[in-house]
């Protein structure tokens, strides 16, 4: 599975942006597909997680209510919607997939990453 994520920019606070996630590869293998974010000197941390077939998701709490993440699985996408962007927002974003089970918050579950890509959000 290889994965490549677009999308991300520089956004004043308050705005909105919507990151992708392109799948290729063996597609039908994803179990899960999910967000993470690093910021300079912290840890990467989840963001948000879907069933790669739709339905169930799951988000941080720093983020709910803000973010959205959703499927297109006719085109193998991923999306993360993210308004009222913050400051604090400002990080790398990873898009990532798994193809087995395991804790969807934890980045170590995962198999596959994204090349991530820079969301800067200006106060």
């Amino acid at each position: 599975v290889q994965l490549q994520a677009s999308g991300g920019g520089l956004v004043q606070a308050g705005g909105s942006l919507r990151l992708s996630c392109a799948a290729s590869g063996r597609t039908f293998s994803i179990w899960d597909m999910g967000w993470f974010r690093q910021a300079p000197a912290q840890e990467r941390e989840f963001v948000a997680a879907s069933r790669y077939s739709g339905g169930s998701s799951h988000y941080a709490d720093s983020v709910k209510g803000r973010f959205s993440i959703s499927t297109d699985n006719a085109k193998n996408t991923l999306y993360l919607q993210m308004n009222s962007l913050k400051p604090e927002d400002t990080a790398v974003y990873y898009c990532a997939a798994k193809v087995s089970y395991g804790d969807y918050a934890q980045w170590d579950s995962y198999d596959y990453w994204g090349q991530g890509t820079q969301v800067t959000v200006s106060s």
